[in-house]
């Protein structure tokens, strides 16, 4: 955050050139010192910088979406320090458990739900999943915009529980390192660090319409150990949260209908197992739980949203 104009402080001044000067620098240098140099990075910046000096409702737009900006930060630098370093990746273990309690009987073999649709796959299917997958992006951002310019202290709200979801999350990547299901289907059980992203299922939407869309977002993955839980399946849960919290009636339905299209296409394109998207809907309720609790609880916590609506109002 480099501050926020008073009525009587110029748009342009030099400790908010220096400020953003020095911020941009220094997470640029930092990039490339834990991670290497990527376009993606340049491309942050000057996105930043441009709304930043813009104009002032661009200004306010960027300071409050700055938010967004320290989630994609933190996951990004992730792959500077691989969660299977720190502690053992669960990969036969949790499929086992999988299968035990949700495995799926065809011709007299038990079938983990993944395994179930890998083999009974329709392109219809291929195709509509393919576009709930696509959505978990801009549904939140989308929410996050419309909170924007209809109540700033909303969109406090629903950005800091993203925030803090996403957090508790990462924290659970570490301590428990977990394959995906579509890593047993390539590499078995054996560990091996370093593999890359795979689209798996999501790779048939890719083929019928001729596009490498999954195949671009998953050459970007931080950490494919990182499954448990489904931060795809949490984000869904906290846009109808705060859906319903606000009240925004009708549209709670498309909410609804995105999430458990999420949740179903987890499962369907083998990305996740069902115990990853109920650890995802866990993990989802208790950063609204604590959000929640931190802001009636805790007096610093909304002092500090307070001053942070002010400054992006």
């Amino acid at each position: 955050m480099t501050g926020y104009l008073k009525s009587t402080e110029p748009f342009f001044s030099a400790r908010h050139l220096l400020t953003t000067t020095v911020v941009s620098a220094a997470y640029l240098l930092l990039s490339y010192w834990l991670i290497g140099y990527k376009q993606d990075q340049l491309s942050l910046v000057i996105l930043f910088n441009v709304c930043y000096y813009l104009s002032r409702i661009t200004r306010k737009f960027i300071l409050g979406f700055s938010i967004f900006i320290v989630f994609w930060i933190i996951f990004d630098f992730m792959k500077a320090f691989p969660n299977y370093l720190y502690q053992q990746v669960h990969i036969e273990d949790l499929y086992a458990t999988e299968k035990k309690w949700f495995g799926i009987q065809q011709n007299g073999v038990i079938l983990t739900p993944n395994e179930y649709w890998s083999v009974n796959h329709t392109t219809w299917l291929d195709i509509l999943t393919g576009f709930f997958y696509l959505s978990w992006v801009p549904v939140p951002l989308g929410f996050a915009a419309f909170l924007f310019f209809k109540n700033r202290k909303w969109f406090l709200q629903f950005s800091l529980t993203f925030l803090l979801v996403n957090i508790l999350g990462f924290i659970i990547y570490y301590v428990y390192p977990a394959a995906p299901p579509w890593y047993i289907q390539e590499y078995g059980f054996s560990f091996q660090a370093g593999t890359p992203g795979n689209t798996a299922g999501l790779s048939r939407f890719d083929t019928y319409f001729d596009v490498s869309i999954f195949k671009s977002l998953y050459a970007k993955s931080s950490n494919v150990f990182a499954a448990m839980p489904s931060l795809h399946s949490a984000y869904p849960l906290i846009v109808l949260y705060y859906g319903w919290k606000f009240r925004l009636k009708w549209i709670n339905l498309f909410f609804a209908l995105i999430m458990t299209g999420i949740w179903f296409s987890a499962v369907y394109t083998s990305h996740h197992y069902v115990l990853d998207v109920l650890a995802g809907i866990v993990c989802a309720i208790t950063g609204i739980l604590l959000f929640s609790w931190l802001l009636t609880k805790q007096k610093s916590v909304k002092n500090a949203i307070d001053t942070y609506s002010r400054i992006i109002e």
